[in-house]
């Protein structure tokens, strides 16, 4: 990684903070006392706020995102085995603090005479965003594929609940959706649902973790999310799993975790850290036996 260049876009992009205030500045005594700030999906105004209060949210928002956005990026370049991933995660911050400088600029024009806020094509660069990053996400972290082989044993850890959480809101929105006005609102809540309802279906369906004579394949709704050859199994022990750190998919670089729930099993490989979320850790354990002592077996098995 060009970690110069990475470290130079990081901080260009802070470049937005300075040139909202600008934008607001050039126009401020053309800005009515009190503007409109939040719009409904035809465009037309339903809440205002002062234009220094305007001025402070704008601000204030840019200013945490772009927080979090380099706190992100400044771990992740400092993991090894991310430099597309963190490339990616790049071009995905910049197209969502643009996106935000864009509604930012928008506001402002609106304010100084414009009809409606006309938001048709940059509404759906959110959620195409978050569908690149994770589709580079997801690939990235694949590895290559085991061998073809009968699953010696297959083990899922799901969760029903998070499916209904994260599937609900995607009907109740889709309800909505027939009531928007303009193919690109329509579009993105399109795409919001379809977000949301994979990821309930993920969950729902849960990890499918098939332990085979060539090692360890995680999958899930069908689609291979990561193979770990048995050769490079280390040690693994059972763990727990904060809820702090969030469920789903987590973590970048040397260290990946499919977890729906608060236990599961800490595998170390000679491709990183991994953590399987299970219900019953120790099924977990008894299969990897299996699969490290038929590696065992093979290796001194005369040939």
């Amino acid at each position: 990684m060009n970690r110069k260049l990475y470290q130079s876009l990081t901080g260009l992009m802070w470049l937005s903070l300075p040139l909202t205030a600008l934008r607001f500045w050039m126009v401020w005594d053309q800005l009515p006392l009190r503007m409109a700030t939040h719009f409904n999906a035809s465009g037309l105004p339903n809440g205002w706020m002062s234009r220094e209060v305007a001025l402070q949210t704008a601000m204030g928002i840019t200013a945490v995102m772009l927080a979090i956005f380099t706190s992100i990026l400044l771990v992740m370049q400092k993991q090894k085995g991310t430099e597309i991933v963190s490339w990616a995660f790049l071009a995905f911050s910049y197209l969502v603090v643009g996106f935000v400088f864009v509604i930012n600029n928008k506001v402002v024009t609106y304010n100084l005479g414009e009809h409606s806020m006309d938001l048709r094509g940059w509404i759906v660069l959110p959620p195409v965003a978050v569908v690149i990053f994770t589709t580079v996400y997801l690939f990235a972290s694949r590895r290559a594929a085991l061998p073809p082989a009968v699953p010696i044993v297959e083990e899922v850890h799901g969760s029903a609940l998070f499916g209904v959480l994260l599937m609900a809101p995607a009907l109740g929105l889709l309800f909505g959706t027939a009531m928007i006005p303009g193919g690109g609102f329509r579009l993105a809540m399109v795409l919001i649902e379809l977000i949301l309802l994979v990821c309930g279906l993920a969950a729902w369906n849960g990890f499918h973790y098939l332990f085979t004579q060539h090692g360890l394949e995680i999958r899930t709704l069908g689609f291979r999310l990561r193979s770990i050859p048995a050769e490079q199994i280390e040690r693994y022990s059972i763990g727990s799993w904060n809820l702090l750190r969030g469920y789903g998919i987590r973590g970048v670089g040397n260290l990946r975790a499919y977890v729906w729930g608060n236990r599961g099993v800490n595998v170390t490989t000679l491709q990183g850290d991994l953590f399987l979320g299970h219900d019953e850790p120790e099924r977990i354990i008894r299969d990897l036996d299996m699969v490290t002592r038929n590696r065992r077996a093979h290796e001194v098995s005369p040939r």
